[in-house]
């Protein structure tokens, strides 16, 4: 069960499914781009074309609705990383990463930050089971470079006493912190430098 489930989600029609949808849909846009502080139920209201009552039908209150936006945009940024490390096991293909999140940062020139890590700087103090599927979602991260750094261990592209794991949180914490610097920056460049130098390290110790 996500951090958004609830006994009344199993009983939903399909119209409430429908409608349940377009306002977490319209909510996670609008946090993204304003922030979750700065968004209020009346403008996830007109964004989504819903009553309060229909809002108030499907969440508690705008908690309950981060937490459902948490899980919106935390199943879309996890399928797009299955999709595209699922079966990386070198470190072209880690670049070939690189340059897809790059390139798409860059079409905004930086701005917003990375979708999740947005939220969780927001959310996380506050909002003890938002943190938590925040977490765990970024936990999933995490197993998804891990695991392509073992596969260059299995393959002899990195040596095998080499931690995968923490090579693994160096590379995300990079790509974080790339994004940060991007946002602040209104430019991709800083987050193109900041995994290049995670990469570049990885790479030297394929060298080894």
């Amino acid at each position: 069960m996500t951090a958004a489930d609830s006994p009344a989600d199993k009983r939903l029609t399909a119209r409430g499914v429908k409608t349940r949808g377009r306002i977490v849909a319209a909510a996670a846009d609008l946090m993204y781009v304003r922030g979750v502080g700065a968004t209020t139920l009346d403008d996830v209201l007109s964004a989504s074309g819903t009553s309060k009552s229909q809002l108030y039908h499907h969440f508690e209150g705008k908690d309950a609705l981060v937490r459902a936006v948490i899980d919106h945009v935390g199943q879309r940024v996890m399928e797009r990383e299955r999709q595209t490390l699922g079966h990386v096991s070198t470190l072209r293909g880690l670049r070939r990463w690189r340059d897809t999140l790059v390139q798409s940062n860059a079409l905004r020139h930086g701005a917003y930050g990375c979708s999740l890590g947005s939220l969780a700087s927001e959310v996380s103090d506050y909002d003890d089971l938002a943190r938590k599927a925040l977490s765990q979602l970024f936990a999933e991260w995490h197993k998804l470079l891990a695991d392509v750094l073992r596969r260059l261990q299995d393959t002899g592209g990195l040596p095998a006493e080499m931690s995968a794991d923490q090579l693994a949180t160096g590379l995300l914490a990079a790509l974080q912190g790339g994004y940060m610097l991007a946002q602040t920056e209104r430019d991709a460049a800083p987050m193109a430098t900041s995994i290049d130098m995670a990469l570049d390290h990885i790479e030297s110790l394929s060298k080894l």
